[in-house]
C-alpha cells in the first residue's frame, strides 16, 4: 500500500515540477508574447498528453494490482477452509478417541482419567 502512495506522490510531484519548470522557462525566455503564447499553447498540450498517457499507465497498474489482490485473498481463504476442515477432522478423531476410552473405562469398571 505504502509503494502505491509513494509512486503516486512521484507522478504528482513530477507532474507539478514539470509545469512550474516550463511556465519558469518560458517567461523568462526573451521572445516575443506571441511567441510565448505559442509555446503555452504547445506545452499544454504535450503536458495533457502526457497527463493522459500517465492516467492510462495508472489504470493499467491498479487494475493488475486488483487482479493481483483478488488472486492473494482466494488462495488465502482456501487456505483457511482447509485448515478449518483439518481441524475439524482432528476434533472429530480425538473426540472418536475420547468416547472409545470413556467406554473401555465404563466397560472394565475403572474410573475415568483426569486429563
Amino acid at each position: 500500500m505504502g509503494d502505491k502512495t509513494n509512486e503516486v506522490d512521484f507522478i504528482a510531484g513530477f507532474v507539478v515540477g514539470a509545469l512550474v519548470g516550463a511556465a519558469a522557462a518560458l517567461l523568462l525566455a526573451p521572445q516575443s508574447g506571441e511567441e510565448t503564447r505559442i509555446l503555452i499553447r504547445d506545452k499544454g498540450i504535450e503536458l495533457k498528453e502526457r497527463a493522459d498517457e500517465l492516467s492510462v499507465d495508472a489504470r493499467r497498474r491498479a487494475e493488475e494490482l486488483q487482479v493481483q489482490a483478488k488472486e492473494r485473498a482466494e488462495e488465502f481463504q482456501g487456505k483457511v477452509k482447509q485448515a478449518v476442515e483439518e481441524g475439524k477432522t482432528a476434533a472429530a478423531k480425538t473426540k472418536e478417541e475420547l468416547l472409545t476410552k470413556i467406554d473401555q473405562d465404563q466397560a472394565t469398571g475403572e474410573a475415568p482419567a483426569e486429563a
